[in-house]
């Protein structure tokens, strides 16, 4: 039997098709994860990015940008 040699996006495309038909989405996915490595620190990061807000602080400010978002006429832009 011969097989022809698949364009790598193709041989790709149908390797993950056959890894959900056997073990469904999720575990399709989980067990791609255990052979992919990441240079990339997720948590340092999220760390560097994100503001070091509470619940009520987050909650504060959307509720504050809403009333703003409210408050101006439509196609206006604040500054």
């Amino acid at each position: 039997m011969t097989h022809m040699l698949l364009e790598p996006a193709e041989l790709r495309h149908r390797g993950f098709d056959a890894l959900v038909d056997a073990l469904g989405w999720v575990n399709a996915v989980r067990f791609v994860q255990q052979y992919e490595t990441s240079r990339l620190d997720y948590t340092a990061e999220r760390d560097r990015i994100l503001p070091e807000w509470d619940r009520e602080e987050l909650v504060r400010r959307l509720e504050q940008a809403g009333s703003e978002q409210i408050s101006r006429p439509r196609g206006t832009q604040q500054r």
